[in-house]
């Protein structure tokens, strides 16, 4: 049986390798500021610290 890749768990499933480093996938909540992502819902961005919502075109 051939070894599988393991998925990233918790935070580290938010960041993706580019040319070396590391990049965030999500977007950052403008009125919170950096450190507060935004969760991605079908059709909508929302965060959860303050109710902040773009809605997805």
């Amino acid at each position: 049986m051939a070894a599988a890749k393991a998925k990233a768990k918790g935070r580290a499933a938010l960041y993706a390798v580019k040319e070396g480093k590391a990049a965030l996938q999500r977007k950052s909540c403008p009125r919170c500021g950096t450190g507060v992502l935004l969760a991605e819902h079908e059709n909508r961005l929302c965060c959860g610290k303050c109710s902040y919502t773009e809605f997805k075109k």
